[in-house]
This record gives C-alpha cells, structure tokens and sequence, in this order.
C-alpha cells in the first residue's frame, strides 16, 4: 500500500516538472521583448530539457488531432447538404435543357438543321414558329 502511495506522488512530482518545463519553454518562444524598466537583456532559462520539448510536441500533436477531429465532424455533417445541393443543380440542368432534348427527340432533321451555327439557328428558330 505504502509503495503504491509513493509511486503515484512520484509519478505526479515528475508530472508537475514535465508541466513546469513546458511552460518555462513556451514562456522562452513567446517572450521577445526585454522587460521595461531595466534595459538589459532577459533572463533566458539556462537548458531546455529532452522532456520540455517532448511536453511541447505533445501538445501540438494533441491540438492537431482535435482540430483534424473537429474538421472531420463538420464535413461529415455538412456532406448531406453538399450531396442534396448538388443533386439540386443536377435536376436544374436536367430541366434547363429538357426543351432542347424534346426538340431534338420530336424533330431530329429541324434540330441537326438549326444547331449548326448561331446565326443560321436564329433564322431557323423564326421559320419554325
């Protein structure tokens, strides 16, 4: 019991340092002024250890992965709405060229005749009507 005891404070003692590194690291990238008032140079840590820069990859790949989680939600969420809208437009272009496609059907020579060149076809669209 005792040792199990021991093992759990050591193991949140060399978490406590691990979350202490990291922070003194971010602090170190994130300060690039000096502080106001002294005009010397601040006081960079001495090292960054091995397990500083491991925390900081940690959490990178940690901040990615929820990203790339949520960015997959919306899409799967969202693809219905993608699927339908293009269905739609589907369906419009369907309809759009459903009186060419009956007058093709319902007078092939006059539609073969006519669709030759714009301007032979506006004269052709007058002698129809």
């Amino acid at each position: 019991m005792r040792s199990s005891a021991t093992a759990a404070a050591a193991a949140e003692a060399d978490q406590s340092r691990a979350m202490y590194e990291l922070c003194a690291l971010l602090l170190t990238v994130l300060r690039a002024w000096p502080e106001e008032g002294g005009g010397r140079a601040p006081a960079w840590p001495r090292q960054v250890t091995a397990a500083g820069v491991a925390s900081m990859l940690l959490g990178a790949s940690v901040a990615l992965m929820l990203c790339g989680s949520v960015t997959f939600m919306l899409g799967f969420f969202l693809m219905p709405w993608v699927i339908g809208l293009a269905c739609v437009f589907l369906f419009v272009g369907f309809v759009t060229n459903l009186s060419g496609i009956w007058r093709a059907i319902l007078w092939p020579a006059g539609a073969a005749a006519c669709s030759s060149s714009p301007k032979v076809a506006s004269t052709c669209i007058l002698d129809m009507a």
